[in-house]
């Protein structure tokens, strides 16, 4: 008597169809290749390495400290510009390359979307994910500066795990709805780095919070990222409490552009295979 052979049909699914995050756990497996995979080629044939994860805000730290420390006096809320500088681009270029790579991360993977079926939402999800190495790396510098500057952190820097993870949910849920965007309108990819370098400046990295007026403090805190980077910062440097007012009007927008970036990528990902 022969075993029969389980059955597993793949259907298309309908409407705004449920999310279905059980698949994530099911697939683990292709989600650890696929964050190494990202890894490997992001150092792959480079002369430094993971160095380059240390470089980037590193470099970018000193030109900010430059210009917008040294020549434009721009305030630092009584902290030397450079560690308040870098603390605040650890977290944003940790948060942009996460948009970025999620962003375009399904034209990059057509070959893999058009041969198997996997849950398309791995591929966003290990894009972001891979980010958190660089980050990191890139952390090892900042606790070097807290040294040499004095700075030891107090009670709140417990909170830092969930920081990162809103920053990771920010920029998966960002991802999301480029990521699906981007299959069908190519154009989006041109205006990935467009959109992110206008955030930049709607985000208290080269400037603190405390630089703006109060009355228009939230309308700037719908920004997903504005209260995380503020609360990151004032978490390990220790030198001032959480805005906890910014900080929850940003987690709430993170909330929202990650529930809805899942829903509006499961609603559209069964055209991917086709538009791709």
């Amino acid at each position: 008597m022969t075993q029969s052979t389980p059955i597993t049909i793949i259907k298309p699914s309908k409407g705004w169809s449920a999310l279905n995050l059980r698949d994530l756990w099911n697939y683990r497996e292709l989600l650890y290749f696929l964050i190494w995979r990202d890894i490997k080629v992001l150092y792959k044939q480079t002369v430094i390495g993971a160095a380059w994860a240390i470089l980037q805000p590193l470099l970018t730290m000193v030109v900010f400290t430059i210009f917008f420390g040294k020549i434009a006096k721009i305030p630092s809320e009584g902290i030397p510009y450079p560690i308040f500088s870098y603390s605040g681009l650890l977290i944003w270029t940790y948060f942009s390359s996460g948009v970025s790579n999620s962003g375009n991360s399904l034209i990059g993977s057509a070959n893999l979307i058009t041969k198997v079926y996997f849950p398309r939402l791995i591929i966003p999800l290990s894009s972001s994910l891979s980010g958190v190495v660089n980050y990191s790396i890139a952390f090892l510098i900042l606790i070097f500066m807290m040294l040499y500057y004095g700075f030891l952190p107090n009670y709140s820097i417990i909170l830092l795990p969930l920081i990162v993870f809103l920053a990771f949910i920010s920029a998966t849920g960002l991802g999301l709805w480029l990521s699906a965007l981007n299959v069908k309108y190519r154009d989006v990819r041109y205006v990935i780095p467009f959109f992110i370098q206008l955030l930049l400046f709607t985000t208290p990295v080269i400037y603190p919070v405390t630089i703006l007026p109060e009355r228009f403090r939230w309308i700037l805190s719908l920004n997903p990222i504005f209260g995380i980077i503020d609360a990151h910062r004032a978490c390990i440097l220790g030198y001032k409490p959480i805005d906890w007012f910014s900080f929850n009007i940003s987690t709430a927008m993170t909330l929202f552009i990650f529930i809805t970036g899942l829903y509006f990528f499961r609603r559209t990902e069964r055209f991917f295979a086709d538009v791709i």
